[in-house]
């Protein structure tokens, strides 16, 4: 009887950064049993992508421009049940994990975390499993024990995924204008997110979101 080659798993890149998607792509096909079917820089050009190779795994990068990885998730999901969803993001904070199981994803890893483990969390995704890495499942156990123990709502819980990018880039002392320029989005659009969430979080001016944005990314940080 003839052996045949074992079949491999399909896997389709989302991300905004050409690098990174050649990176991911040599990465990813050097294993025996995964293989890239596809890729995408846009979130409308994923979600017909997708529909056309129906892949078995989407990784996806949170911070792509003109929306959220976070919204691509869901709205992912309903269309292409069958399709599970990785993401893969620079952005560390435990907040952003949570976020992404929240959405759908079946895990989150971090960009400069070793080769070996992007491999795995892919492979453990696929197998029915859920990866995160260690840092990130003990901040996630922590933030449901301080939810069990106070009744006031996280900051973080009452912005969008995009309003909460904005709040991070600010956090970090990127001027406005910076971050309409990382996340390919007109500076208009910043002032306007700004706004809400100036009104979300009952804050007066932009002096105020300012501390806000930087103390909340301190103490993510520290966490």
């Amino acid at each position: 009887m003839t052996n045949l080659p074992p079949l491999k798993r399909t896997v389709f890149l989302v991300d905004d950064h050409p690098l990174v998607r050649d990176w991911l792509t040599q990465l990813i096909n050097r294993e025996p049993d995964l293989i890239i079917c596809g890729d995408a820089s846009t979130a409308e050009e994923a979600i017909a992508q997708i529909g056309l190779v129906k892949p078995d795994l989407a990784v996806v990068d949170i911070s792509l421009q003109a929306t959220s990885g976070l919204d691509l998730i869901k709205s992912i999901r309903p269309l292409y049940p069958k399709t599970l969803l990785l993401v893969l993001s620079m952005h560390e904070e435990t907040v952003y994990a949570e976020r992404a199981l929240r959405a759908g994803a079946r895990g989150y890893v971090i960009k400069r975390e070793s080769t070996e483990q992007i491999i795995a969390a892919i492979r453990k995704v696929l197998a029915g499993g859920i990866y995160l890495s260690e840092t990130h499942a003990v901040g996630l156990a922590e933030n449901l024990i301080k939810q069990a123990d106070s009744s006031a709502q996280r900051l973080e819980d009452q912005l969008s995924s995009r309003e909460l990018e904005i709040f991070r880039e600010l956090g970090q002392g990127h001027k406005t204008s910076q971050v309409a320029e990382k996340l390919g989005i007109s500076l208009k659009t910043v002032h306007s997110y700004c706004a809400r969430i100036k009104e979300k979080l009952h804050l007066s001016n932009s002096t105020e979101l300012l501390r806000e944005a930087v103390c909340w990314f301190e103490q993510q940080r520290q966490n």
